[in-house]
């Protein structure tokens, strides 16, 4: 009887082992390869679509806890590209993003809630030319495992992708042409558009101590 008790208590105590240990966070830093920081801006009656080439990003996620989940991200104002050379120019000038004074734009969560099946609300700090705002971002995680392609390992992989609107003149942007039928060039708000490919980070390997 008190085998079978022993028996019982172990394996009980090596279920809520491995429980945990799935349910544990998991941190994985953003692939720039197989990733993107977009936007979308309305031009006249279409609209433009940029990215920034330069960037990283680390991201905590836990499934089951979603107040664990963490994002800390950062880009290089001066790799921004929408396909037009002269145009990029001018949005690295102080018209824009003024990137010669305010390299960097960076995004720092505050807290996170679930909104439903996969997806959640990412509240966080938003920089751009040296101003800092809060903004929520409408996330969805879109799976994550061990990957592996004819036999070789590539580590575990996590996808996510994230999008909210921010107006452009709460970062002192406010550069517009007036039309002369009325009306503006730009819109002041802009879509910020994230697909995201994440590597997770490898534990460390803990050495057993000298006998």
């Amino acid at each position: 009887m008190n085998a079978a008790r022993r028996l019982a208590t172990t394996m009980i105590a090596l279920v809520a082992t491995v429980s945990f240990a799935s349910a544990a966070p998991v941190k994985y830093n953003v692939d720039p390869a197989h990733s993107e920081i977009g936007f979308d801006i309305r031009h006249l009656f279409s609209k433009v679509h940029g990215r920034f080439n330069t960037f990283q990003g680390a991201i905590t996620f836990d499934d089951k806890t979603p107040a664990n989940i963490s994002v800390d991200a950062t880009a290089d104002a001066r790799t921004i590209w929408t396909d037009n050379d002269k145009r990029d120019e001018h949005l690295r000038s102080a018209d824009f993003f003024a990137t010669d004074s305010f390299p960097t734009l960076s995004f720092k969560s505050t807290g996170v809630t679930a909104e439903g099946d996969r997806k959640y609300k990412i509240a966080g700090n938003l920089t751009m030319r040296g101003v800092t705002r809060p903004v929520v971002l409408a996330a969805e995680f879109l799976g994550a495992g061990q990957v592996a392609i004819g036999g070789h390992s590539m580590g575990g992989k996590a996808g996510f992708t994230a999008t909210t609107v921010v107006n452009r003149q709460d970062y002192r942007i406010n550069w517009n042409k007036t039309l002369d039928n009325g009306g503006l060039m730009l819109d002041d708000n802009v879509t910020l558009v994230l697909n995201i490919e994440a590597n997770q980070v490898a534990e460390p390997v803990k050495e057993s101590p000298p006998r």
